[in-house]
């Protein structure tokens, strides 16, 4: 039988199996997507495919990699993600237990209590990829809530590029990688996921929210009133769809609807 040789994770270097997807001591990925043009496996951090040289990740080539300085001057992305962290504090969100950062006290009796919750260790490794990347979404959304820039700056590049793991992103996964885009200032990035999951369900409330606030933050005023006004006609007739997302379960967004259509108004009445 062959033997498996553990790999280093390249953001803390800690040893672990070699077809994890993400390291069980800091959470980063270990993976990266396969090429799209001749799907030969990438690594994480990965930019062109070292078979065919594709471009792998353009939006992440974009935002700049795990080491970039994120930036937080756009004010109007982030109100509506903290009107998310808003409804997950109110009811539906679930607590975060993630590993903490390199260097921080591990698991076990006694380990230290944050506003993200305790640091007792989990290994994302042995999540599915969207429960991993839900738990990383949670953990910047928290981070967030709690002023704390500096830990969601840390898990930001993580959290987005978890979501390149996932299959096929569902509807609410793109309100989410929006989300966070949105957060780290990259308001094309956080529009063109948004719009891309308008293509599948172009009445989504809120991927429409989102959508209307990235479009903000470029400055297309054009493009925030086409999806503010969406929102406002299609609102009544979309919410008895009963999405699992507008739900009021653990991962449903029902507290969020209403502000988003009390937004949408307010700004078309202001626009005129």
């Amino acid at each position: 039988m062959t033997q498996v040789v553990p790999v280093a994770c390249p953001q803390c270097q800690h040893r672990v199996h070699a077809e994890a997807h993400f390291c069980s001591q800091c959470g980063a990925t270990l993976r990266g997507p396969p090429c799209p043009s001749c799907g030969a496996p990438s690594q994480a951090g990965d930019i062109y495919c070292t078979q065919c040289g594709a471009a792998l990740q353009p939006e992440r080539a974009r935002f700049g990699g795990p080491a970039a300085r994120v930036p937080w001057a756009v004010a109007v992305m982030l109100a509506l993600a903290l009107v998310l962290i808003l409804v997950l504090r109110g009811g539906g969100g679930r607590e975060i237990t993630l590993s903490p950062p390199p260097g921080a006290p591990s698991g076990g009796q006694g380990s230290p209590t944050t506003p993200l919750g305790p640091t007792s260790a989990v290994d994302l490794g042995s999540m599915t990829p969207r429960d991993a990347a839900t738990r990383l979404f949670d953990r910047v959304m928290r981070a967030l809530e709690a002023g704390n820039q500096a830990e969601a700056n840390q898990f930001l590049p993580m959290a987005i590029a978890s979501y390149d793991l996932i299959a096929a992103l569902s509807l609410d996964d793109r309100f989410h990688l929006s989300l966070l885009y949105a957060a780290a200032g990259n308001g094309d990035a956080a529009l063109l996921t948004a719009e891309a999951g308008l293509a599948v369900r172009p009445t989504h409330i809120l991927l429409l929210g989102a959508a209307a606030q990235a479009a903000l933050a470029i400055g297309d005023t054009a493009r925030a009133r086409a999806h503010y006004q969406t929102v406002v006609d299609v609102y009544d007739e979309e919410i008895r769809a009963d999405l699992e997302e507008y739900g009021m379960g653990a991962g449903g967004h029902a507290n969020l609807l209403p502000a988003l259509q009390a937004e949408a108004a307010a700004y078309l009445a202001g626009t005129g």
